[in-house]
């Protein structure tokens, strides 16, 4: 998801400036946003992959995985050009160390996972039935920990959590995601975290549909708004270097930039959000520990 910042001329105060930003967005567009209660979770994607489709017919779906820069073929190639030799390596080879050193008990991450943890991270979320909760990757690696007499990590520590999955999220790259929405709680969880994206919430009264559906591809200020399909696929991300974001802190950030209280990394709420999110990317290849602007 792309970082917007919201800046205006200091001499103005936080209520005048933010007042100004709402009326200028909502002039823009910006408010939008849609429920569709009734639709299927395979409708709610196809739905979106039509809308971007029909506004963008020369982008092809599969490009949705490089976000904003789909829309800018500079930025794209600036994108290419840091990929092939990217600043942020040793953090992703600090993570492979982590993955790689055994636990107290002698065994490792990889003896949790099917396949020592290759080609798993895109069926994550997922429900699971017994707990009756969603389960995200990052919940499963601490399992894996706790499961082994190790401490759990914090959701939120890019020192640890985000540094390890730097490495073990690439351990699936190319794989197709591959969310699976069954049952009825299931589905309750997906309609709770697609409740959570349409959503209008903070001062500036945004949802995440606000930008990244009805705007996506737009310019706010000097930023490209990125299409919602496609964003799960590539975290954790770096912006800027070495500045290591995960995917719920992302919406942190988010939430932050509307001006809403956000909850925390690791919440119902955001373990929901992602569920849905992750779904309408589904077929989308996913890869790892990109640059983001």
């Amino acid at each position: 998801m792309k970082t917007t910042t919201f800046r205006g001329p200091q001499a103005k105060s936080p209520k005048a400036h933010g007042k100004k930003i709402l009326l200028a967005l909502a002039g823009a567009g910006l408010l939008f946003g849609t429920l569709n209660a009734s639709a299927s979770p395979e409708q709610d994607r196809q739905n979106l992959l039509n809308f971007y489709s029909s506004k963008y017919p020369d982008i092809k779906a599969g490009n949705y995985i490089y976000g904003a820069l789909a829309f800018d073929p500079d930025a794209m190639a600036q994108y290419n050009s840091i990929m092939d030799f990217p600043p942020f390596s040793s953090v992703v080879e600090q993570g492979k160390k982590m993955w790689e050193t055994p636990f107290k008990n002698g065994k490792t991450y990889a003896s949790c996972f099917p396949n020592g943890g290759k080609n798993v991270a895109g069926n994550y979320p997922y429900f699971d039935d017994k707990a009756g909760k969603v389960v995200t990757f990052e919940m499963a690696i601490n399992a894996c920990r706790t499961a082994n007499g190790e401490e759990a990590y914090k959701y939120n520590d890019m020192k640890t959590m985000g540094t390890l999955t730097s490495y073990a999220r690439t351990l699936s790259d190319g794989m197709p995601m591959n969310i699976k929405v069954q049952g009825p709680a299931a589905t309750a969880a997906y309609e709770a975290g697609k409740k959570q994206f349409y959503s209008r919430r903070g001062q500036l009264n945004f949802s995440c549909a606000s930008c990244h559906v009805a705007n996506a591809g737009n310019h706010l200020r000097s930023e490209v708004l990125s299409p919602a399909v496609g964003q799960a696929t590539h975290w954790p991300v770096f912006r800027g270097g070495e500045n290591l974001v995960t995917l719920q802190e992302r919406y942190v950030g988010c939430n932050k930039q509307v001006r809403a209280v956000p909850f925390a990394p690791g919440s119902v709420e955001y373990n929901d959000l992602e569920y849905f999110h992750s779904y309408i990317s589904n077929g989308l290849p996913l890869k790892a520990s990109v640059f983001r602007k």
